[in-house]
């Protein structure tokens, strides 16, 4: 598809961020490899459908390619996953190291032979677990930044599971929650990774306001 946009005479301006690049990078070497490449990520995501599509174009067999959001995905081809020589793995960027970990423990019981590539994005999984030592602090957590971001959702689903959370996209979403923003003692705020600065201090400053 490059190659056609350039013999027309443009210009191709490579902007995709290089982690995710090199996701699709050790997708496609594992698929020439002959693996059987599992991407831990949702389905859904352009990310992943970029990941999907590039590991099976250099597979050329779409049943040597799977994406899995949970293990259960993964048991539910567990046969196929057994009758693979060999098996490899990557992940969508935002992922977590706890889902890694757990599918690591699944597979490993159950592959002849597992390769492993942890394309987890270093800042994202900063930024989570500085969030988490945040939300042990805090009664209640705000996470900012767009619902259809994966690493902003991913963030909030984890500090879901620390202290009581409420994401939202703007400061205005706060009104809905003012009697629980009112009753918090420590409220802790967090982000995704692109969102504004300006967005934030507008959120932090009518969290202010408010309690």
């Amino acid at each position: 598809m490059f190659k056609q946009v350039e013999d027309c005479g443009y210009e191709i301006v490579d902007l995709t961020c290089f982690d995710v690049k090199k996701v699709q990078s050790k997708a496609m070497e594992m698929a020439k490899e002959g693996f059987f490449v599992i991407i831990l990520g949702k389905k859904e995501h352009p990310e992943v459908k970029a990941i999907c599509t590039n590991a099976k174009i250099a597979a050329q067999n779409e049943e040597f390619i799977y994406v899995a959001s949970s293990v259960q995905a993964l048991k539910e081809i567990e046969p196929q996953i057994k009758s693979a020589k060999k098996v490899g793995v990557v992940l969508q960027t935002t992922q977590t190291k706890e889902y890694l970990l757990e599918v690591i423990d699944y597979l490993s019981k159950i592959c002849r032979v597992l390769k492993i590539e942890n394309t987890i994005c270093p800042s994202t999984s900063l930024r989570q677990n500085e969030a988490k030592k945040l939300a042990l602090e805090s009664d209640l957590m705000v996470v900012v930044g767009s619902k259809k971001s994966a690493n902003t959702t991913h963030l909030a689903e984890i500090l879901t599971n620390i202290t009581k959370t409420i994401h939202i996209e703007h400061q205005d979403e706060l009104d809905i929650f003012s009697e629980i923003i009112k009753k918090a003692q420590n409220i802790g705020v967090t982000a995704g990774a692109s969102t504004p600065d300006l967005i934030i201090n507008e959120v932090i400053k009518k969290l202010e306001n408010i309690n």
